[in-house]
């Protein structure tokens, strides 16, 4: 089960850093919570809402991860 959630977390990883397809998937997600958003329909419920969080949610960090790419995990101060 843990070698499962490792390898999920792996291919998390490698979608993110993969700038292109971080930014692709970004607004794949954002795209219907927008549409959700924007839209006032007689069959929305609070389980479209939510999922219009989640979505737009998870879309915009895919879209600023993309966008910002790799950062260090420090940097060194000049002398």
């Amino acid at each position: 089960m843990a070698r499962q959630g490792r390898r999920l977390r792996g291919l998390l990883i490698r979608i993110i850093l993969n700038r292109p397809l971080s930014i692709a998937l970004g607004i794949v997600f954002l795209a219907p919570a927008i549409w959700l958003w924007l839209g006032n329909y007689r069959w929305e419920t609070p389980i479209t809402d939510g999922l219009g969080l989640v979505l737009g949610a998870t879309g915009t960090a895919l879209v600023i991860a993309g966008v910002g790419g790799r950062k260090p995990d420090w940097i060194d101060k000049g002398d």
